[in-house]
C-alpha cells in the first residue's frame, strides 16, 4: 500500500533521480523532448518542496513516484483549444509525476489519490507523444478535454477528472 506525503528538503536528490530516470524512459519510448534538457530543473524541485506541493508515494521504504500537488486555477489552463473544459468549478492540478519504475500501476495510484484529496476535481497535462501516460490517464478515469499551452509555448494534452 502506498503512503504518500509531502517532499522533505532531504528528499530532493531522490525525487531529481526519479525524474532522470523518467527523462530517460520516455525517450526510450518515443517521446524524447518531453522533458528535455533536464526538466523539471533542480531549482523547480526545490521551490515545489519548500511550497509543499511535491510529494512522494512510498512502499515498503521505497519511493515509488514523485509528484506536483496544488490547487489551481492554473494560468496554463486559462485557454484550451480544440475542446473545452467540462466546467469552470474550482479543481486541482497534477504536474510532474513521474514513477520510479518499480512496479506498474504507481502512477494511477497516485492520481486516485490526488483525486480523492480534490473531491475527484483534477487536471492534468501531458505531451501528445506520451502514450503510456495517456493510458494511465484513462484509466485513472480521466477524459480529454482539448489543448492547453505550457508557459514555453509547448502543446499540451489537456485531461480532467470524469468525477
Amino acid at each position: 500500500m502506498l503512503t504518500i506525503t509531502p517532499a522533505a528538503p532531504a528528499d530532493r536528490d531522490t525525487a531529481l533521480a526519479i525524474y532522470a530516470g523518467a527523462r530517460a524512459f520516455m525517450a526510450g519510448h518515443g517521446n524524447p523532448t518531453q522533458w528535455a534538457g533536464g526538466y523539471p530543473p533542480p531549482e523547480q524541485v526545490d521551490t515545489d518542496i519548500q511550497e509543499g506541493r511535491l510529494y512522494l508515494a512510498r512502499e515498503d521504504g521505497a519511493v515509488q513516484a514523485v509528484f506536483y500537488f496544488a490547487p489551481g486555477p492554473d494560468p496554463t489552463y486559462a485557454h484550451i483549444e480544440e475542446g473545452r473544459w467540462p466546467d469552470e468549478e474550482p479543481y486541482w492540478v497534477v504536474h510532474r509525476i513521474a514513477s520510479a519504475g518499480l512496479r506498474r500501476g504507481v502512477a494511477g495510484e497516485c492520481l486516485a489519490w490526488c483525486c480523492e484529496k480534490a473531491g475527484g476535481r483534477v487536471r492534468i497535462d501531458t505531451h501528445k507523444d506520451n502514450l503510456p501516460m495517456q493510458r494511465t490517464l484513462a484509466r485513472a478515469g480521466f477524459v480529454y478535454c482539448g489543448v492547453i499551452y505550457t508557459r514555453d509555448g509547448s502543446p499540451r494534452l489537456a485531461y480532467q477528472h470524469a468525477e
